[in-house]
């Protein structure tokens, strides 16, 4: 055990992704055949030894509720401590904290936790956002955020890896300081940040102060933006990552699990990444089955063809359909000769026979959950 505490923003997700959130939030978005978004950060905390972590949630919860449960599959349910569920308005509520019932932004959402804040024991705390989908060495950037002396570190990556237009970029100089922080404009020689930050838990506590009697709400533009005192360095992170700021986005990312070199970025065994337990019985493959390049979960049932797409667990495909560079969710049923191409089927969809479904790369089709097509 290190000491640091975790600190997840639940609810992170841009517009452009509204068909998937429109009854769950973004952290609890299906993601890799058996995955929720937020599994990816729940794990890197555990796998850095993080004992204890806050979860901040905002809106349609419920499905994250579900999901996360007492937190024993991460091995955070604990006596005292472990994972904390934190909804709106639990604790205290300030003027700044919403508008129309929603927060505002992160430091408003940690001024409605403040009383959870203050019971935070260990030194550090990690913030980050629980749409991020990576394996980051969190343990490493704590030591070199202690050997940096900074008030800040943020983890940050060379690539793009959300919308640009909502994306923080950080100028480095010497030492990996950070000399400037634009948001939604990057220059050639600029690092992404990925939002996730290492500071001391007195400085935090400081900063919702600050920002609460401000009437501040966001740690990118209200803290490390006006705030050119503060000693901020980037901890660089080059495997790896994603964001799902949309559906495309999305797409993309459940696409890139195809690629030996993502998984084997993402998936690594001395850092693995858990999600809740679920015992099914194998995948069923008929006579007729034909599947390539494709990420299958348990409990499938299989008699058609699928190629270059996603299946999670449940989901039946009858004979005679074709289905290829699409994702189908949990216990999407295709019936005998559908085709379905670059779609996304959410939850408990069904797609009755004969049915043609055709999108593109970069405009995916979304079926919502429980239609019937």
């Amino acid at each position: 055990m290190n000491d640091m505490h975790g600190l997840i923003f639940a609810y992170a997700g841009g517009p452009h992704i509204k068909e998937l959130t429109e009854h769950r939030t973004v952290s609890s978005l299906p993601f890799g055949g058996r995955y929720r978004a937020i599994d990816f950060m729940l794990s890197n905390m555990i796998n850095a030894d993080i004992v204890n972590v806050g979860v901040i949630m905002r809106e349609n919860y419920q499905s994250l509720l579900d999901h996360l449960g007492s937190g024993k599959d991460w091995d955070l349910a604990r006596k005292r401590g472990g994972l904390k569920l934190l909804p709106p308005f639990g604790y205290n509520v300030t003027r700044m904290q919403h508008e129309g019932g929603v927060f505002l932004g992160n430091m408003a959402a940690l001024a409605g936790v403040n009383s959870y804040l203050a019971g935070i024991r260990e030194e550090y705390v990690v913030m980050a956002d629980g749409d991020l989908v990576a394996n980051l060495p969190l343990e490493d950037a704590l030591r070199v955020h202690i050997d940096s002396g900074a008030d800040i570190t943020l983890i940050c990556s060379p690539r793009t890896v959300g919308s640009p237009e909502y994306a923080v970029n950080v100028a480095l100089g010497e030492k990996n300081r950070v000399s400037d922080i634009s948001i939604g404009r990057k220059e050639p020689e600029m690092f992404e940040s990925l939002n996730v930050s290492i500071l001391s838990s007195s400085l935090l506590d400081s900063l919702v102060s600050y920002c609460s009697a401000h009437n501040a709400y966001d740690f990118e533009r209200d803290v490390l933006q006006r705030m050119p005192d503060l000693d901020v360095v980037a901890y660089l992170f080059d495997g790896y990552v994603a964001r799902l700021h949309s559906t495309a986005t999305f797409f993309r990312c459940n696409m890139d699990l195809l690629r030996a070199e993502v998984r084997e970025s993402i998936f690594r065994k001395e850092r693995p990444i858990k999600t809740k337990g679920r015992d099914q019985a194998p995948t069923y493959y008929g006579p007729g089955a034909c599947v390539r390049n494709c990420v299958v979960a348990d409990g499938c049932y299989i008699e058609g063809e699928a190629e270059n797409s996603v299946i999670f667990r449940g989901v039946r495909i009858s004979e005679g359909v074709r289905v290829h560079n699409s994702i189908l969710m949990q216990n999407t049923k295709v019936s005998q000769g559908a085709v379905l191409g670059y779609a996304i089927t959410d939850k408990e969809v069904v797609i009755n026979r004969g049915r043609m479904l055709m999108g593109h790369e970069t405009y995916p089709i979304a079926i919502a959950k429980g239609s019937v097509v």
